[in-house]
């Protein structure tokens, strides 16, 4: 299946004394890189090597998002991490939304591999009436209506799909029970964005994960101005800029400029 205009991953392999720098950056559920690739973009001009993969079953039609499950999507941000971590010598985990909680994944997995996250709207729950009936709807039921292009911004597109589907959506509920599980194990530093007005992702997720996790080094930053894609709202400049301190000021090794 052909993918969408604009839903194409996005990469830069920097060539500069801070290329050993590596930051991946993760879309939401039924999003596509075109939620992250401007941030990608701006972070680009520090010199550093940037990841904007595509998550499989993301960026073509809905239906393809029910053959996958969120090991599927675990399993290619980290290919993309290890394609990262080849020739960088730190990394960083920029997430959107459900992109938030696979960055928190593979910070319990690869730990001190990770030298920081950045978390945008991260969802590890759901407050929706219907979630506990997710086994059994999606069994009958293939998709609900979407939740794509929660933007206040006018003109602005994540080419995200129309409908959630609902196996694909089973799977991100257990991919959240194994996050909330070992949600101990995540000890990096943590910069969390969360909008004000987001009609997709309960404030209760941003406040529990910053309750949870055992990082000592967290701040949270409210964006006053953007709904849930706040990447390509009004504060995604904020959102650039923050973030970019944020990985400059945690960057330990320093680049060899003898060779």
């Amino acid at each position: 299946m052909p993918l969408a205009h604009g839903a194409q991953p996005w990469s830069f392999d920097s060539q500069g004394p801070d290329a050993h720098i590596g930051v991946l950056m993760i879309h939401g559920f039924t999003g596509s890189p075109a939620s992250m690739t401007p941030w990608g973009k701006s972070l680009s001009t520090y010199g550093w090597s940037i990841r904007v993969p595509r998550l499989p079953g993301h960026g073509s039609r809905w239906q393809d998002m029910n053959l996958t499950t969120w090991e599927d999507w675990y399993a290619e941000v980290e290919r993309n991490l290890r394609e990262l971590q080849a020739t960088c010598d730190q990394v960083f985990i920029c997430g959107l939304s459900m992109g938030g909680s696979l960055a928190l994944r593979l910070a319990q997995q690869h730990g001190e591999e990770i030298s920081g996250l950045v978390l945008v709207n991260p969802a590890v729950h759901s407050e929706r009436p219907e979630r506990h009936l997710l086994p059994i709807i999606s069994k009958m039921i293939k998709a609900f209506p979407g939740i794509s292009n929660d933007i206040a911004k006018p003109g602005q597109d994540e080419v995200g799909y129309t409908k959630i589907p609902l196996r694909a959506a089973h799977s991100l509920a257990q991919l959240w029970k194994n996050i909330k599980a070992d949600i101990a194990e995540v000890t990096q530093p943590v910069l969390l964005f969360r909008s004000l007005a987001d009609h997709v992702v309960e404030a209760s997720n941003a406040q529990w994960i910053l309750d949870h996790v055992s990082s000592t080094d967290k701040e949270e930053v409210l964006l006053e101005n953007s709904f849930h894609v706040a990447t390509l709202d009004y504060d995604a400049e904020i959102i650039e800029t923050i973030s970019a301190d944020f990985i400059k000021g945690r960057i330990t090794v320093k680049p060899d400029l003898t060779s």
